[in-house]
Formats: structure tokens, sequence, C-alpha cells
């Protein structure tokens, strides 16, 4: 028996398939401005499914983000929401909340190339904000060596436990999605001391090979992947919405859960889902990893 950690699935794409609106540049974010209920009630099915952790809806909660909008000045306002409905959600339960750290400037952009410290500066600032509220802090959807560093500076005084996910390329899970090769993640990893090391957002079928590289770092690993059958062009120009993206119809809980399985099978001791996986995925997810044996925590 191993004790496994089970994440939540998509926290933005549910949001936004349950709010009924159309979708914006602001994705997650605009859904909770509009309909802040609608957090806390993702967070609690996930819960009742199995997850053990909630993941906040603060990926895209960033004043790059904002400021497209003219409302950078209500970043305060919405941490506190996303961290109060995580809150509410996990009364009763034994869950955790994972603040989410996404990219900064955009979703599988590494050609952005951030610069580390002025990175840094901003997500110490996040960190700052969402400290004192959440079990500990994920870094989401790292595609570049130098976006693994801005964030891993943000979070080096946190004082919670860091978890590092990274992104890889759809058919080649040894390489980020800038074309580095994952194995170089080992220095920054080293310097850094994140508490553990996960594959998210990627191809499934990209996963095993991620996971070997990760296996030889010496921290706990694991992956989430997502549910999309690309990532569309259209997607990577400035200010997209995800409706630029399509959903694979091949990757229903059943299917999901196998692949997952497989990573435990490979030593991961925490899995999840991430975009287009929802609780259904959770919830098969769970029944199988009980059934094998394994412990939720």
């Amino acid at each position: 028996m191993t004790d496994i950690t089970l994440l939540d699935g998509a926290v933005g794409q549910e949001l936004v398939k349950r709010s009924g609106d159309s979708p914006t540049p602001l994705w997650s974010t605009r859904v909770m401005i509009d309909h802040p209920e609608l957090v806390g009630k993702v967070h609690a099915e996930y819960f009742r499914r199995g997850a053990s952790v909630a993941t906040t809806n603060t990926y895209a909660v960033h004043r790059s983000r904002l400021v497209r909008e003219g409302i950078e000045d209500q970043l305060d306002k919405l941490i506190d929401t996303a961290l109060s409905q995580a809150q509410i959600a996990r009364r009763g339960t034994q869950g955790r909340i994972a603040g989410s750290l996404g990219p900064l400037l955009a979703s599988y952009r590494p050609d952005l190339n951030p610069d580390p410290l002025d990175a840094a500066a901003k997500f110490a600032e996040l960190v700052g904000l969402m400290g004192d509220q959440v079990d500990l802090f994920l870094i989401e959807t790292v595609c570049s060596l130098r976006e693994a560093e801005g964030t891993l500076r943000g979070t080096a005084n946190c004082r919670k436990p860091v978890w590092l996910a990274l992104s890889v390329m759809e058919d080649d899970g040894a390489r980020l999605r800038s074309g580095e090769a994952l194995g170089d993640i080992a220095p920054l990893v080293a310097q850094f001391t994140p508490d553990a090391l996960l594959i998210n957002c990627s191809r499934p079928e990209a996963v095993p090979a991620a996971l070997e590289i990760l296996a030889g770092m010496g921290l706990p690993y694991g992956a989430y992947a997502n549910g999309f059958t690309h990532i569309s062009d259209g997607f990577l120009e400035d200010a997209p919405t995800v409706d630029s993206l399509e959903q694979r119809q091949d990757l229903g809980p059943n299917a999901y859960a196998e692949h997952a399985m497989s990573w435990v099978a490979q030593g991961a001791t925490i899995v999840g889902g991430c975009c287009e996986i929802g609780p259904d995925h959770i919830e098969v997810l769970a029944q199988k990893l009980r059934s094998a044996g394994h412990r939720i925590v």
C-alpha cells in the first residue's frame, strides 16, 4: 500500500463550462468575478469525489493579465475570493489547499522569456498575499528553465512546501515545451530544493518518459495531465480564449485513470488531472487507487 496524494482536476476549465458564459482572455478569473460561488462549488465537488487537495483559482490572477482589462487594482480582492472559496469548500474535510501559481505572462509560451529576477518579485508578491491561507504552493505549467528559475526564486522564502509542475512537449516527454531537456532542470532543483516535482498540462502519453527523468532527482514526483487534442496555434496568440482548444473524445474517466495508475506503478505518489479532466475522472481514479490498496492522503 502506498500513500497517494490525489489532486483535483481542472478548476479553470470547469468554471468556464459551468458558468455558461462565453470564454474571455481572463479565463476563470472572469468567471470568479461574475460567479464567485461557483469556485467553492467546484472545489467542494472535487473533495466529494475523492480529491485530497483543492488547487486555488489563482492560476491566471497576475497583474500582467489584469492590467489588460483595466482591473489591476482588484488583485488583492481576487486572491482573497479564490482563497476564501477554497477554505469554505474544505470545511469538514481533511483536505489541503494548494496555492496555484500559473505562468506570469501566458501558458505554453516559453518564447516570452520573462526575466527571472523580475518574475521572482512578482511571484513573491503573490506568495505574500496567499501564504497564510494555503498549505503548499503549486507552481504550474512551467515550460522553460527560465520560467522555472523565476518561480522558484519567488517562492524561495515562503515557509510552505513548494511543488514544481513542468509541462513537456506533446510527443516528447523528455523535453520541456521550450525544447530544453527536462533533465536540465536538475541544477535548479538542487539550488532551490522544491518539495516535489510534477508533470502537468501535457498529454498523458508523454508523461511516462518524463517521470523516468524526474524519478532520478530524489524527490517525490507525480503528474496531472490535460485532455486537449493538442495546443493549437490560435491559443499561442496574444490574449487567447480557451475555445481555441479542443477536448479529446478518447480520454474518458476510465481511460484517464489507466494512464494515472501506470504513473503510480512508476513510483508517482502525487496524481490528479489538469484541463478537461473533471470530477468524473477524479472519482474513478480515486476508486481505482483504493481498489489497488493505496491510501489517499
